[in-house]
């Protein structure tokens, strides 16, 4: 295990800058992924934590000592890429090996190492196999496999499932967050998979345009995102985001929000600006007859968990999600709640969070 510590890291190609001054903390034994849009940086800052890739500014260090000088081989740390990139002519048991015959290792330690290993993976039974004679989920288990016996002091995941259907990176996403607590290991994990981000980290850290927008669990991205881009990529729906006026209720200390010529909410308290971004997650939407927000229905879709309808709101897109099969078709006319404590209010210039 080790502790990686990220100061004021900058990447430029030519003059083109593509991490924006990075600082962050993993604490030893800890799964941090990183998330994001493609061309955030995200792969990027993996590979210069690998040593891949120099660093234009700043410090890299593993527990305690910078590495930014240091090649890969010397920085014990392994790396489990979006390839397999296991050479086809090894059994996989020779595949795992490898490595470690490159270091000098005994046969016994080796035999050892390797059998630990597979048996942990579930790769005991294919050892003589071929990669060519594998499915996809079992060659990803075995380049797992091959850092595994290294035993480093940090794996790092870049985009690792991205080549595997859907099932079968569900699977997957359960092997490697059970690896890692058996490992008890330090992990970093990239991936453009919020879904992934979500169910997998101890934290996310969420970039955007070469700069972190956010640090934390899950939830608390979830349901306190920093700002709009943090809202919109984590969670799926997306949240809703509606363009809105607000403007101060008389004799009272609160805020009328309105969408168009629609009013959605009383904020309570003051300070709002006059033009606001509200954001609401589908699931807070509301159905209800005593609702006071009229919406129209453009679309229905059922999905068998739930249903997600498509309205309009005063001329504006919303979703809503629900468990529940309501009765919905195409033109006609609901009626929602939107409880103030499920809004999130953003300033429409910066995407900011606004907090009152």
């Amino acid at each position: 295990m080790a502790n990686i510590d990220i100061r004021d890291v900058r990447k430029n190609y030519g003059a083109v800058p593509i991490l924006k001054g990075i600082d962050l903390s993993i604490r030893s034994g800890e799964f941090v992924v990183l998330v994001g849009p493609s061309g955030c940086g995200k792969s990027t800052l993996l590979r210069l934590i690998a040593g891949l890739e120099d660093t234009s500014q700043g410090q890299i260090l593993i527990d305690g000592t910078t590495v930014n000088d240091l090649p890969p081989k010397d920085r014990d740390i392994a790396m489990v890429f979006q390839s397999y990139a296991l050479y086809p002519h090894m059994s996989v048991r020779d595949n795992m090996s490898y490595a470690l015959k490159l270091r000098k290792k005994t046969a016994d330690f080796i035999a050892g190492a390797v059998n630990k290993a597979g048996a942990k993976l579930g790769l005991d039974a294919l050892q003589e196999r071929k990669p060519r004679q594998l499915s996809g989920g079992q060659r990803q288990r075995v380049a797992m496999g091959r850092a595994i016996v290294r035993n480093p002091k940090a794996f790092l995941f870049d985009e690792p499932l991205s080549n595997l259907d859907a099932r079968l990176r569900e699977q997957m996403r359960f092997e490697i967050r059970k690896l890692h607590r058996d490992l008890n290991a330090t992990s970093v994990y990239v991936t453009h998979d919020q879904i992934e981000a979500m169910t997998m980290a101890d934290r996310i850290v969420a970039m955007h345009g070469g700069v972190i927008q956010q640090v934390g669990a899950p939830l608390e991205l979830y349901d306190d995102p920093a700002n709009m881009f943090v809202a919109g990529f984590i969670g799926s729906p997306a949240m809703n985001f509606l363009n809105a006026d607000a403007a101060p209720v008389s004799g009272s200390d609160g805020q009328i929000v309105k969408v168009g010529d629609t009013e959605v909410a009383t904020i309570p308290g003051r300070g709002l600006p006059p033009k606001v971004v509200v954001g609401i997650r589908p699931e807070r939407v509301q159905l209800s007859a005593e609702g006071s927000v009229p919406a129209r229905v453009d679309l229905v879709e059922p999905t068998g968990l739930g249903t997600v309808a498509h309205l309009q709101i005063g001329g504006q897109d919303l979703k809503l999600f629900t468990t529940d099969r309501p009765q919905m078709s195409a033109g006609e006319t609901v009626k929602l709640r939107l409880a103030p404590g499920d809004l999130r209010l953003f300033d429409p210039d910066t995407g900011a969070r606004i907090r009152i």
